[in-house]
């Protein structure tokens, strides 16, 4: 039988992705995956990678005591949902440059635990510990760029004191793109999208002038644009907080003009790496979720018939947001975009 690798192989070997974490027995549950799997995958979830019967167990102790105290630079994506997030954040990942994360079960794990009651001192120490085994490269230099799942987002300023080195993209489809996006996308993603309103008041993160049984006599469409707004009124703030480490960015500018985005992301983040080549990055010709061949325009085309769809709705609502956000002062561009050229 092949012997289990030691803790120190695990922490040293990037292949080895912090997945999980077990405050039970404080520890972080470790899988092998490879970064061809991480970019075929849209996120680093068992949904897309397949279930690991068998993780390596790991003190989070241990973890750290073997990690020492060098790491990698760790920087972040955080967004607000249909703004082509998985496609910059694949499109960051080259080898020897920087490596990416698109939304680890691990960042899931600490909302969770947060929600369930963990002492803030406590859950600071793991986060911090979590933090330090998600930003592990595959080699030297190389940085590494964490796009977490949107419910993370109340965490995010924590997130960043913790790195106080580390710099943030705010990225965020307008919201009339929002709306038809998630229109399009059905029933499921209506009520994905009360989920995440659902979780977001839990955090105390939606401060918009309602009432929580107010929502109730909201249309699914008026949900998710209170969740937008929630969103786009916290981003502000980060931008506020932080100008000089975080910039923000449109998902109509990314997806308009995609290898021109990417470069000014990669300037913004501090990474090197040979800008011509961007065109040619394999995440953008395929359709970040499914895989398959991306056509040119193929998001515009989408929510243009979106509109056709739902025009008049879209409309309704986009018109009561806007109201909204004009009472709670909440800017629909964000301030600070990436100078994109």
């Amino acid at each position: 039988m092949t012997a289990a690798p030691s803790v120190s192989a695990i922490v040293d070997d990037a292949e080895w992705l912090a997945h999980r974490y077990d405050p039970g027995h404080d520890a972080f549950h470790f899988r092998r995956v490879p970064r061809p799997a991480r970019g075929a995958a849209p996120f680093l979830t068992d949904t897309h990678l397949g279930e690991e019967t068998a993780p390596a167990i790991l003190r989070r102790s241990d973890c750290l005591g073997a990690a020492g105290a060098a790491s990698a630079p760790l920087h972040f994506i955080f967004h607000s949902a249909y703004c082509a997030s998985t496609m910059l954040t694949h499109a960051l990942d080259q080898p020897g440059v920087a490596a990416s994360l698109s939304e680890p079960v691990l960042l899931n794990d600490m909302v969770g635990w947060r929600r369930r009651g963990a002492d803030p001192r406590d859950h600071g120490r793991v986060m911090d510990g979590a933090l330090a085994m998600l930003g592990r490269g595959f080699a030297p230099g190389e940085a590494v760029v964490v796009k977490p799942s949107n419910i993370f987002n109340p965490l995010a300023r924590g997130a960043l004191m913790l790195r106080p080195q580390a710099r943030a993209i705010l990225l965020y489809a307008p919201l009339r793109a929002f709306l038809l996006s998630v229109a399009r996308k059905g029933m499921w993603c209506r009520l994905w999208c009360r989920e995440l309103l659902e979780s977001y008041l839990a955090d105390g993160y939606v401060q918009l002038g309602f009432e929580p049984r107010d929502y109730f006599r909201q249309s699914d469409l008026q949900v998710a644009a209170a969740g937008w707004l929630a969103q786009q009124q916290a981003f502000a703030a980060l931008l506020d907080w932080a100008p000089a480490r975080i910039a923000s960015l449109d998902s109509e500018t990314l997806t308009q003009g995609p290898a021109a985005a990417i470069a000014a992301a990669m300037d913004h983040l501090h990474l090197t790496g040979d800008r011509a080549a961007i065109a040619d990055h394999p995440a953008l010709a395929r359709n970040s979720k499914s895989g398959a061949a991306f056509a040119e325009g193929e998001r515009q085309r989408d929510l243009a018939a979106a509109e056709a769809a739902y025009g008049e709705e879209i409309s309704q609502v986009a018109g009561w947001a806007e109201a909204v956000a004009g009472q709670a002062n909440i800017p629909l561009i964000l301030p600070g975009p990436l100078p994109v050229r």
